[in-house]
């Protein structure tokens, strides 16, 4: 409780909960329905993926640079106001530029789309969350209750986004430039007097240097061990789009009789997910404790090849939306960990590179590389060989993982991590500070 109360009184806990609020809500309002959306201009599965396939690689491209830009820059939020204007636009340019040029030239709409839709949101999302993890360690709070806010975010609008796509799909991308455009004020006028005290000890010549060098940040690519982990990254949080975004939203659709049904139930079931994935947020900080960072990310690819299966098996609604809460359960398991394996093991100056290199692009090289192709199997051979040929991918990265993924006490270059049957016992004069800590909180 002393933790949780004095987080809401750390003001950098609160402006960049606040911010990655409005950005989920300003993503998640429409990107919960892309895949619907793209469905009802007539494309095909192929096409879907297609496009998916595109938008992976301008991410890729986009979150590399917003890494190495990111590092350089340190606490400065420039890169972060720029994705709050995009956000802020989202709505007009999908009005008179994305869908318009969808309907006369699919290609041209898909790689103009894929640079501004990456640049504002796919790739945003990566940055946005490498900010606030490195606020939090700098700042003193705990990164999984901030990011918990942005699933939070997510769960709301994903409540009417099913409603609002049945009366017209158009003001789900307007409804989220209006959440741009309160994301972007928190970001261009909230600032902290810690973050501004912080940002001028950054500015000071004479300060020790506290961003990494380019020659650090390129020397990343050449990390063997920050290559196993890509592997492993790329045959697991992958299928969060390729299954998730691409395949899931039609097929759990189509086991309504009635579609308008089918988008307001897959909305619904979004949201209580996603309210679910935000109080797991809180909850993943403490599993790692227990069973340690290695065997959380092990986990969460555990779940995800049970939940992709297990849809292949089952076709009725109730049971996909009771196997659809997995996914509640998973993200935590890949997203906490997996910055918390990247401060462990390298160094934490580099963490947005590490994250955006180790984590996110891995996720997009995958997606460009299996998107259509697994479109194409899912055109041909329906929903039942293609989800457990997805799920059979995901068990061998598993297999792989468990003998390639480095243990916590293995090479350590970062900040250590210690499980909690590891630590100390507290001293009875230890017991006394705390509670003389509580005291002072209450």
């Amino acid at each position: 409780m002393a933790r949780t109360a004095s987080s809401w009184r750390n003001p950098s806990y609160l402006q960049s909960s606040f911010g990655i609020f409005l950005f989920f809500c300003s993503w998640g309002i429409w990107w919960s329905f892309f895949q619907r959306w793209l469905n009802t201009m007539g494309l095909d599965g192929a096409q879907v993926g297609t496009i998916y396939s595109i938008n992976s690689l301008a991410t890729l491209i986009l979150m590399f640079c917003y890494g190495l830009v990111q590092d350089n820059l340190g606490l400065k939020r420039r890169l972060v106001l720029v994705i709050s204007a995009i956000a802020a636009l989202v709505g007009p340019f999908v009005q008179f530029v994305y869908e318009p040029l969808m309907h006369t030239n699919m290609m041209a709409a898909a790689f103009i789309g894929s640079v501004v839709l990456s640049a504002g949101f796919m790739a945003g999302c990566s940055l946005i969350e490498a900010v606030t993890e490195r606020y939090s360690r700098r700042f003193g709070f705990e990164y999984g209750q901030s990011r918990a806010w942005g699933s939070f975010g997510y769960a709301i609008v994903a409540l009417v986004a099913g409603i609002v796509f049945n009366v017209n799909p158009m003001i789900n991308f307007w409804l989220g430039s209006a959440f741009g455009v309160g994301m972007l004020l928190v970001y261009l006028l909230w600032y902290p007097a810690e973050q501004r005290e912080a940002l001028r000890q950054e500015a000071d010549p004479d300060a020790p240097r506290s961003t990494p060098t380019l020659k650090e940040m390129v020397r990343v690519l050449r990390m063997p061990t920050l290559w196993v982990l890509i592997v492993f990254m790329l045959l697991t949080n992958t299928f969060y789009t390729v299954f998730d975004q691409q395949m899931f939203p039609t097929y759990y659709v189509s086991l309504f009789a009635d579609e308008s049904l089918g988008n307001t139930m897959y909305g619904t079931l979004n949201s209580i997910q996603v309210f679910c994935e935000s109080a797991m947020m809180g909850v993943v900080p403490i599993i790692m404790r227990k069973v340690g960072v290695r065997n959380a990310l092990l986990l969460g690819a555990t779940v995800m090849f049970l939940r992709i299966g297990l849809c292949g098996i089952f076709h009725d609604p109730v049971m996909v939306s009771i196997i659809k809460m997995f996914h509640a359960i998973e993200v935590p398991l890949f997203c906490l960990p997996a910055f918390r394996y990247f401060t462990l093991h390298f160094n934490p100056k580099l963490s947005a590179t590490l994250y955006m290199v180790g984590f996110q692009i891995a996720s997009q090289v995958g997606q460009v590389v299996f998107s259509t192709p697994l479109g194409m199997l899912h055109d041909r051979l329906g929903n039942r060989v293609t989800f457990l040929t997805i799920s059979g991918i995901v068990l061998c990265a598993v297999i792989y993982g468990f003998f390639v993924i480095k243990r916590d006490d293995e090479h350590v270059d970062g900040d250590p991590f210690i499980r909690d049957s590891r630590r100390p016992l507290p001293s009875a004069d230890d017991e006394e500070a705390v509670l003389a800590a509580d005291d002072a909180d209450m």
